[in-house]
């Protein structure tokens, strides 16, 4: 896969004076300002922008975009920079805009069960303002991402089985598109027969079509009662079985997790815990005290047939978050598994009848190559997550694991599933893309030709080509 491209300035001096002076102390062209905007949380290297722009208001956004589409000046939209395919990079320079103080929970509407918020508003924020209402918002991609963000990548999280995903927990948008023009994609109503579905084509766009300025969210009632689980199996394919089972029983679980041994045995390092290092399930039931029992009693004589050790399962508030806790550290303990080695973590999504089948020969692939990554699945839905461990100084190391990667990819498109579940294109996924999506991804280029003309939304995420930036000012 090519990964090197050409990142000349997408902005002249006049231009860039003309910003500064239009937004002043919010403006900055700092190379440390530059260099953090143009890096995301993957392993991608920062591509910096020219200048990094904060904007307050959904006002300051349409001048920001008006000014940047007169000069066909590339615009890069950047929430809390925890996306991890390269999303953010400034692939052929222009102007960063920070959504990072756009931070307001506009309203709660309790009685309709929805929230109004601007982009910036991260996850863990959000839930925060509705801790007293007896509401909250279920998506959970475990990084504390911002809203607008977790909208463009159409982030997910662990749990989507019972919750879905952000795609089914948008209602309305409020967007800027690329000539500073502002428009509403959609209504708080539950449902809507009016026209083309603007809101979903914005969601998962990663910036390419224009910037998010206000999002309307469903929000659920906190359950009465919640327990977690834990359980370990013999084999994969037991406890991919039992997810199977559990759903086909129509089991309302609203999280399940699976672990790999490798995965286990890093969360025992760096947590502390005594799990067994063995294929592991994590579950989490919502309900009223007797409907979480009678789910976990469910799932466990089912994993008890397909090799199933211990369910220990709890509703015990400080037990839960210490198994939780372990979950959303993995990514920490995976670094440790590895000191100097860096993460490159990336993820699939297939039919879940072929998940265990995925998991087992992207495992076989990684031991015959010798690399050391963890595999950790929302397998609920068929989605997991390969956290690489890659020396960079070592190219041949490199090589292998992109070979892997690519490979896994290969073989999740195969089997009917999708490049990314949750983690987006950027542009570390543009080949995988064509191979999964074909002539579509010529209509998804037409569409992004008839909303951005002057291709200065994100440009080179998501499908191929650049802007040629413009050198004069008019």
């Amino acid at each position: 896969m090519n990964r090197h491209f050409d990142t000349a300035p997408g902005a002249d001096e006049a231009f860039l004076a003309r910003l500064e002076g239009r937004f002043g102390e919010r403006y900055s062209a700092s190379s440390a300002m530059r260099e953090r905007f143009g890096k995301d949380e993957s392993y991608h290297p920062s591509i910096p922008p020219d200048a990094v722009v904060t904007v307050r208001d959904t006002a300051d956004v349409s001048a920001l975009l008006a000014l940047c589409n007169e000069h066909r000046v590339p615009v890069i939209p950047y929430g809390a920079g925890t996306s991890l395919e390269g999303s953010v990079s400034a692939l052929h320079g222009g102007v960063a805009v920070n959504l990072q103080e756009m931070n307001r929970v506009l309203d709660v509407h309790h009685e309709d069960l929805d929230v109004v918020v601007q982009p910036g508003v991260t996850r863990r924020q959000l839930n925060d303002h509705l801790r007293d209402s007896g509401l909250f918002f279920p998506v959970d991609p475990g990084a504390d991402a911002s809203l607008g963000g977790m909208v463009s990548t159409r982030a997910s999280g662990t749990n989507a089985v019972r919750y879905g995903t952000m795609r089914e927990n948008v209602l309305s948008l409020e967007v800027v598109l690329p000539d500073g023009r502002v428009i509403r994609t959609g209504t708080r109503a539950r449902k809507s027969a009016a026209g083309y579905d603007l809101s979903h084509l914005f969601c998962g766009s990663e910036g390419t079509l224009g910037v998010i300025t206000e999002i309307t969210l469903r929000l659920y009632g906190v359950p009465e009662a919640m327990s977690s689980a834990v359980c370990n199996f013999e084999s994969l394919q037991g406890a991919v079985q039992t997810v199977i089972e559990t759903i086909q029983l129509g089991v309302p679980v609203a999280r399940i997790e699976l672990l790999d041994p490798v995965q286990i045995d890093a969360i025992n390092r760096y947590s502390k815990t005594d799990y067994p290092v063995e294929p592991t399930l994590f579950l989490e039931f919502h309900g009223s005290e007797a409907s979480v029992k009678e789910q976990a009693e469910t799932v466990a004589a089912l994993a008890g047939e397909h090799g199933g050790g211990k369910f220990a399962w709890t509703t015990n508030t400080e037990e839960r978050n210490r198994l939780w806790r372990a979950r959303h550290d993995a990514a920490y303990a995976c670094k440790a598994l590895r000191p100097g080695g860096q993460i490159w973590a990336t993820d699939v999504c297939v039919p879940i009848s072929r998940l265990a089948d995925c998991m087992d020969q992207t495992r076989e692939d990684l031991d015959a190559n010798g690399l050391v990554a963890p595999i950790v699945g929302h397998v609920g839905d068929g989605n997991f997550h390969l956290v690489l461990l890659v020396d960079h100084e070592k190219p041949d190391e490199v090589e292998r694991a992109q070979s892997v990667h690519e490979r896994m990819v290969h073989r999740a498109i195969d089997m009917g599933g999708t490049c990314t579940g949750e983690h987006g294109i950027g542009y570390g996924k543009l080949d995988f893309l064509e191979r999964e999506k074909g002539a579509a991804v010529d209509v998804m280029r037409q569409v992004k030709q008839a909303i951005d003309p002057n291709g200065i939304m994100n440009p080179g995420k998501v499908m191929r080509g650049r802007v040629e930036p413009s050198r004069t000012t008019p």
